[in-house]
């Protein structure tokens, strides 16, 4: 969408003005309420609202701006003037999905984003970074540690918070990574306790304390209400900003500005009647069938309703709530949003369209970001555009007379938090581990799939035969190492522990929880995974469950999932993260081993039988290339015990898991004894110092391997209770904070 520069200043000044004023709305209504006392604002207004928290009254930021963000739904109307929809100032979203819009034009369109004349929005983000800073609290000194406070992965704008964070450099963090102590906001780190000075939050402000505010809060941090009135910290959006969201402001604003700014606003705001007003009231209960009628809390009902779309009974309804409730209500002059055109099936279609735009607290004013979230409707014929009903998504360019001058405004001088992003949660560092270990039962599920297919394609028609054994064999470990079921589903079936759905819908599940701990890199081989197996999917549904997994799936599959591993290796700091994500990663693939030889490899068969479920094993464990090389002669066990047990050269050696395991736990702090921890990993590596392979690889009379049981038995369960000790020595989890009802009592 494009803007022109004489049009977008004159929006970009309304746009300050606003901030401003709400900025000095907000400062009133937590300090001399001179604004209620005087009457030029209602007190049911603000005293009314669910989103003032007289618990947040004495708690302010430093400098000269208690608002730190705020955001504004702004739509040109039919006249071509701008007008505001409506404020956000709770924990304002959608910025991180401005910079990912913008970057994903710059790399479709490279050319004309190179060529045009357009105001960057990397300036807004640096400048959102220096505004941190200045938010800090005086005890933060001049390096403030900085931390962006997240509901969780499950959020609807979780993207858009990871993505904001990793932009900024600051972790993201929930509030059971965070503690208050002796008067200071921390977080927990896998061995002690690190300040934080500033929190973004992104959680609404009732449930950032569980202890002061909404007491059945689990995403909050007790007690940290109180450290932000003693100055501890500073919560960006301050306490109590969702009170300035209330939607029967805009009636008010106007004047509001006239008497504290001595100003008109340059800014209209769609035409809003307050229910709580009798005269307003009368007004809307006469118009209900041709006005846009809103909750002043945005909590409290949901969406807007457009009064032309209900029945006669369903308006009848809409008046007793009003009348019920006056002062909970307003009604809106419907706004026909300018269109932009939109690409359709059909072509470029007209669609109504709604910016987002943002502001920053700067010493001298607020800065408005050069750009915008832009949302269009859905339908060529909605008039009114909602982010709840999938709206879609455009770049704001903001055209310029002016070259872009090519300066980096990350690299430009100024004040600098001190990094905590070395530090991490014991949750982020659970989520690392579990990433490493899903994408590896992933990859090593998808190459046994794979190898089984192999011995499929040659043999599934052949039963009794050589290779019809063989098959049977590597068929039957296949589900003793994953999941029984027919091998399209061992692919597709996300329901079933062992498939590589499974583990990969759990690898998304926390790569999307530690999105801030991984290079931007890691999700477009993410994404080319999900498309692999939703057209997998597909073909399954088609040709049956007794299917073979197509092969160029697995393959696809497979690069992904290498890729990972390149970005993994190659492109991210070995900080604490990269190691325990490298433990889960060897743990896992030391286990996945131990438990593919123990169903593959312990009954001896005939050499010819034997020859062929060694091969498949080799090639499930990437080592086959190795083996023809080293052994010119047909596989045998003791060979291969010896290449995929105890040669320490190769990285698929059970013996160089452990020699990675040792040094990478090294490097990772520890909240407990790892006595226990190390001991298993030294009991595992004797056990393969002193092995005799052919000892071990010869058969008793009935065939059995006994003592490559016992081994791999000994392995085993030492992997598991290794895997206990890891758990319980880095992943220490606080006791979530509980809401005391007192009615249980007096029960």
């Amino acid at each position: 969408m494009l803007l022109d520069e004489t049009e977008w200043r004159t929006l970009e000044a309304g746009l300050a003005q606003r901030s401003e004023l709400l900025d000095e709305i907000l400062t009133d209504v937590y300090g001399p309420r001179r604004l209620l006392t005087s009457g030029t604002l209602p007190p049911e207004v603000i005293l009314g609202h669910p989103g003032f928290l007289r618990a947040a009254d004495g708690v302010t930021l430093p400098g000269a701006h208690q608002l730190f963000l705020a955001a504004a739904d702004v739509a040109r109307n039919a006249d071509g003037s701008w007008q505001v929809i409506a404020d956000r100032t709770q924990a304002p979203s959608g910025m991180g999905y401005a910079m990912e819009d913008r970057r994903v034009l710059a790399e479709v369109l490279a050319g004309l984003y190179r060529k045009a004349r357009i105001h960057r929005i990397g300036p807004f983000f640096h400048a959102m970074r220096l505004a941190l800073v200045d938010a800090a609290p005086p005890s933060a000194g001049d390096s403030p540690r900085i931390a962006l406070l997240t509901p969780g992965p499950h959020s609807e704008t979780a993207f858009d918070q990871a993505y904001l964070s990793a932009m900024l450099g600051f972790p993201l963090v929930e509030g059971g990574d965070l503690v208050v102590d002796s008067g200071r906001l921390w977080m927990r780190s896998m061995d002690k306790l690190e300040p934080v000075d500033v929190l973004l939050r992104r959680v609404d402000a009732e449930y950032c304390d569980p202890l002061d505010l909404r007491g059945d809060s689990q995403l909050g941090v007790p007690g940290l209400l109180h450290t932000a009135r003693q100055g501890g910290v500073s919560v960006v959006n301050t306490f109590g900003s969702g009170v300035l969201e209330n939607s029967a402001l805009l009636t008010f604003l106007p004047r509001i500005c006239r008497e504290l700014r001595g100003q008109e606003l340059i800014l209209s705001s769609a035409v809003t009647y307050w229910c709580g007003e009798r005269s307003m009231c009368s007004h809307v209960m006469a118009n209900l069938e041709r006005l846009v009628i809103k909750p002043t809390a945005r909590s409290r009902s949901g969406r807007s309703i457009l009064g032309w779309t209900l029945t006669a009974t369903e308006r009848a309804d809409l008046a007793a709530r009003i009348s019920a409730e006056p002062h909970a209500w307003v009604g809106q002059e419907p706004i026909e949003a300018s269109t932009a055109p939109t690409v359709a099936r059909t072509g470029l279609e007209a669609r109504a369209t709604v910016l987002r735009t943002y502001a920053v607290a700067r010493p001298d004013g607020y800065q408005v970001m050069s750009g915008a979230l832009a949302r269009s409707a859905t339908q060529s014929d909605a008039g009114l555009v909602s982010s709840s009903a999938n709206a879609v998504a455009k770049d704001v360019w903001v055209l310029s007379s002016e070259p872009y001058a090519l300066l980096d405004p990350w690299v430009q001088e100024g004040p600098a938090p001190t990094s905590i992003t070395a530090s991490i949660s014991p949750r982020v560092a659970e989520d690392m581990y579990w990433f490493g270990r899903y994408a590896e039962r992933a990859e090593a599920t998808i190459r046994l799939l794979r190898a089984v297919g192999d011995r499929w394609d040659d043999f599934h028609s052949s039963g009794g035969t050589t290779g019809g054994q063989a098959l049977d064999v590597v068929k039957a470990a296949l589900a003793d190492v994953t999941a029984p079921g027919a091998l399209a589903d061992l692919l597709c079936d996300t329901s079933r522990t062992g498939t590589v759905a499974f583990a990969i819908q759990r690898m998304i599940g926390v790569a999307t929880a530690v999105r801030d701990q991984l290079s931007s890199d890691t999700w477009p081989s993410i994404s080319a995974i999900e498309r692999a197996l939703g057209r997998e999917r597909a073909l399954h549904a088609r040709s049956g469950s007794e299917a073979v997994p197509d092969r160029q799936t697995l393959a696809r599959l497979l690069e992904s999932l290498l890729s990972l591993q390149g970005m993994a290796a190659e492109s991210m700091v070995r900080d604490v993260g990269w190691y325990l994500m490298d433990v889960g990663h060897r743990l896992e693939r030391a286990q996945f081993l131990v438990d593919t030889l123990a169903a593959t490899l312990t009954h001896q068969r005939s050499a010819a039988i034997d020859s062929l479920v060694l091969e498949s094993v080799l090639i499930a464990n990437e080592s086959i290339i190795t083996y023809r090389r080293r052994y010119q002669a047909r596989a045998n066990v003791q060979t291969v015990i010896d290449l995929l047990l105890i040669d320490a050269r190769n990285p698929r050696s059970l013996v160089f898991q452990f020699d990675r395991l040792r040094a990478d736990l090294e490097e990772v702090p520890a909240a407990g004894r790892t006595s226990a921890r190390d001991r298993l990993i030294d009991d595992m590596r004797d056990l393969l110092s002193e092995l005799d392979t052919a000892v071990i690889a010869a058969a008793d009379d009935h065939g059995l391997r006994r003592r490559l049981v016992e081994l791999l038995d000994s392995l085993g369960w030492r992997l598991r209770e290794l895997d206990e000790e890891i758990t319980r020595v880095h992943f220490v989890h606080p006791v979530p904070s509980q809401w005391l009802d007192s009615g249980i009592w007096g029960s």
